[in-house]
């Protein structure tokens, strides 16, 4: 009796060891614990089989996009006091893949429903992340059956298999939007999250080494960790180190500066652009040099229990930019950010530090701006083009 005791023991406190690393590993990841605990019950109860998925989406249809130049959507908001250009005849497209906006358990990859949650959250990247860039460029966002939230928390052949069922999406809006719309256009990639682990793929097998790179003003790869071991199996593309740099990448991971000492070994071999300075080395940014954070607009869902029904969320307007508002630092391959505890932006920081909410709110109008600079500078030196 006594050695079965000391069996289940073992087996409780070994079962216990298992949930509490895996709720920290979501915590580190900017969840709150109820958040975690969630993450924890709710992931999907069967294997992951693409005959389940949704059908794939049609390109050639306005409701396969989430943003079009030819329609009214989130991106086209402009932060007040700011003015951006005529997507109907900009010399210029950006190609936005976004994040990670299905957090249900139901199913492996988002069932596209026509009103759901899921559908309001990718409005709310638009609004937030894509609408940046309608400053200097015509906005192109596919919807795609995007992984569900749980396969991060997956085994790495399970992540793996899945996403790559997921970036087949990718890769053919791609191909549909060069084919369809881009008519010879010099265009930018941009991404955060699941969607920079889509376009680096992109990047790699589409653009790197092809004549597309000659059209590519530059990539703005933002959130989920890229390494430098990964930018050097490209040809041409490289990660940037100035402001006016062309066909490079920029990449960063926000996090608290207060955690600018603690040991995170995971991020050390990743690249890191500082988005005020452009550099990817350097001392921490002057707060004058900071050209604006703007507050997030609309609420993000984050209902991991119950059924994906739409909530009737609007977005917009934006507001106007905080100019000279946040520090920043690359070090470790980390952007390390002016802490927000105490401000608007806190709810969207994560209470662990992880800033990875405000990888584009804190640094709007730096991305906004720099980017209408480079479009300048390739249009400068392709004149006679």
């Amino acid at each position: 009796m006594k050695k079965l005791f000391l069996v289940l023991a073992f087996l409780f406190f070994g079962i216990f060891a298992w949930i509490f690393s895996y709720i920290t590993e979501l915590r580190h990841q900017g969840f709150t614990f109820e958040i975690a605990y969630y993450y924890f019950l709710g992931r999907p109860d069967h294997t992951f089989n693409p005959k389940d998925a949704a059908p794939q989406l049609d390109y050639s249809k306005e409701s396969s996009w989430a943003s079009l130049p030819l329609k009214t959507d989130e991106a086209d908001l402009i932060p007040a006091g700011e003015r951006g250009v005529d997507q109907l005849n900009s010399k210029v497209d950006v190609f936005f893949v976004h994040p990670t906006g299905y957090l249900k358990g139901n199913h492996w990859t988002d069932p596209l429903e026509k009103e759901s949650s899921t559908k309001e959250n990718t409005q709310w990247m638009m609004a937030n992340q894509a609408s940046v860039f309608n400053g200097c460029c015509s906005i192109y966002a596919p919807h795609y059956r995007q992984a569900s939230i749980y396969s991060y928390y997956d085994t790495d052949k399970v992540r793996q298999e899945i996403h790559s069922f997921v970036y087949q999406d990718v890769k053919k809006a791609f191909e549909y939007f060069i084919q369809n719309y881009s008519n010879g256009r010099p265009f930018i990639i941009a991404s955060h999250s699941q969607g920079t682990h889509h376009s680096i793929r992109l990047l790699a097998e589409e653009i790197d080494g092809t004549n597309l790179y000659s059209r590519m003003i530059g990539a703005y790869i933002i959130g989920g960790e890229i390494s430098k071991s990964w930018m050097k199996k490209m040809n041409n593309i490289y990660t940037c180190d100035g402001p006016k740099e062309l066909g490079c990448l920029v990449h960063w991971d926000t996090i608290n500066v207060k955690l600018i000492n603690k040991d995170m070994q995971r991020f050390k071999n990743n690249i890191c652009v500082n988005p005020i300075t452009w550099k990817n080395e350097g001392p921490i940014s002057n707060l004058k040099d900071s050209k604006g954070a703007v507050h997030i607009s609309g609420n993000f869902a984050i209902d991991l229990i119950g059924d994906d029904a739409a909530k009737g969320e609007v977005f917009g307007p934006l507001e106007a930019p905080i100019k000279q508002y946040v520090q920043a630092q690359c070090k470790n391959g980390i952007l390390f950010a002016s802490d927000q505890t105490g401000t608007r932006f806190q709810g969207f920081g994560g209470s662990s530090g992880n800033y990875h909410g405000l990888d584009f709110a804190l640094f709007y109008m730096d991305i906004r701006e720099n980017a209408i600079l480079k479009v300048k500078t390739y249009m400068e030196n392709n004149i006679n083009e």
